[in-house]
């Protein structure tokens, strides 16, 4: 198991020696039941692939985001449910994948991360969820493809300092590209940027219309710099995605823009969002079946002519 590999390397055991309350926590985290405490997923039962979404109401769900897109998996079911967070698996196209629903925010992702990269396999970790646009060609109705994405929220830095770069995997983008390319969607691909404060910390004012000066610059610096859309959660599936050995990435769709000021539409071009990830698990599903055959460890483009769109 890959929590294992890391748990055998020889600086992380040596940290765990220098902690002086390291014997005082289960190595694993808390379970209920045997299970997971958080998720109370069934570990045997998580896909290849996992799609984390937010309870939001800005993406105009209708009923909770999870049952949502598992019903367009086939033969999906419930395998966890702690009140917090729910997750379902099921398959589409050849792909195992599991979708999980829960609140907001980084650390609401870490405690999904944590419970999913310790007790499960599963590979790819995809953020599906609505932004806020940035740049100035983002409109409402556009998805967001990232590439990468700036680390503005706090959890991550916990793990590792600012300077390590949250940078989606280059396979999860090629895929998500070339599925947007086959549901002929209007999606772009570059960098978002995570925050904490959904309010002033993403250059919206508060209560009253409440901000300081340094909350006015925000906006500015990163549509200067070319971000495309903001959100809460990218970072930590990404960074922890890249820390502890998985593939990670992220598709957003976009329901208004700060710094253009096109309105705000919920969920906008969120069906696009759900589709392009499906429909790119199954794509990474085929590359990665693609590597086997050819025995690679890597996916590079001229395998691009044996994957085809069903």
């Amino acid at each position: 198991m890959r929590s294992e590999k890391i748990r055998e390397k020889s600086s992380i055991k040596q940290i765990q020696k220098q902690y002086k309350y390291y014997q005082n926590v289960p190595e694993r985290g808390l379970l209920i039941k045997g299970r997971p405490a958080l998720t109370q997923i069934d570990p045997q039962k998580v896909g290849d692939f996992v799609l984390i979404t937010v309870r939001d109401p800005l993406c105009a769900y209708n009923e909770d985001p999870a049952k949502l897109i598992s019903d367009r998996l086939k033969d999906a079911k419930m395998i966890g449910n702690s009140g917090m967070f729910i997750s379902y698996t099921g398959t589409y196209k050849g792909a195992k994948i599991t979708v999980v629903s829960g609140g907001s925010g980084s650390p609401e992702m870490e405690l999904i991360l944590y419970d999913y990269m310790e007790y499960t396999d599963a590979h790819t970790f995809l953020r599906v969820g609505g932004s806020g646009g940035i740049g100035d060609d983002v409109k409402p109705g556009d998805v967001v493809i990232s590439s990468g994405v700036v680390r503005e929220e706090g959890m991550t830095k916990a793990y590792i300092p600012p300077s390590y770069p949250a940078a989606s995997h280059y396979e999860v983008v090629a895929a998500m590209v070339q599925a947007a390319e086959k549901m002929q969607a209007p999606y772009h691909v570059g960098t978002t940027v995570s925050v904490d404060s959904d309010f002033i910390g993403g250059g919206r004012p508060s209560v009253g219309g409440y901000m300081q000066p340094w909350n006015t610059e925000f906006a500015g610096i990163y549509n200067r710099a070319g971000i495309l859309n903001g959100d809460r959660e990218s970072a930590a599936i990404v960074t922890l995605s890249s820390l502890f050995g998985r593939r990670g990435g992220s598709i957003c769709s976009v329901a208004d823009n700060l710094c253009t000021g096109e309105i705000f539409q919920a969920g906008h071009g969120h069906n696009y969002a759900i589709d392009i990830a499906l429909e790119g698990c199954a794509i990474l599903n085929k590359m990665d079946q693609c590597k086997r055959e050819k025995e690679k460890r890597y996916w590079y483009p001229e395998m691009g002519k044996e994957i085809k769109n069903d």
